[in-house]
């Protein structure tokens, strides 16, 4: 592939991501209030499948942009909120952790 071509590439990138950075930001924040929910032993069901859901989606659409580092996390989340069983104190802090990394990784993206 030619520079012209990378160049081309890269820019339409660019606008896909900015395109989409409000609905990405939205599904961190999905991850943000489940983590929050979590906490405070109101999580139910439905938020808990959201939330997994919220972090598959993230998983593949940080990967498209180059972020590994945030698929990865929102992998680890995605898993989280899929258990039966709700996690521990250490593994909501985790997902406390995530979501926080998530929003710092995508906003450092620009």
């Amino acid at each position: 592939m030619g520079t012209g071509s990378q160049s081309a590439m890269s820019d339409a990138l660019a606008r896909l991501w900015e395109k989409f950075l409000s609905e990405i930001l939205q599904r961190v924040r999905v991850l943000e209030n489940a983590a929050a929910a979590l906490e405070s032993g109101i999580l139910d069901a439905d938020d808990r499948l959201a939330a997994a859901a919220a972090a598959h989606k993230l998983a593949g659409v940080l990967g498209t942009f180059g972020l590994a580092e945030g698929t990865s996390l929102a992998r680890e989340a995605e898993v989280a909120y899929s258990e039966s069983t709700p996690p521990d104190a250490a593994g909501m802090a985790r997902l406390q952790q995530i979501a926080r990394e998530l929003n710092e990784l995508i906003r450092a993206r620009g």
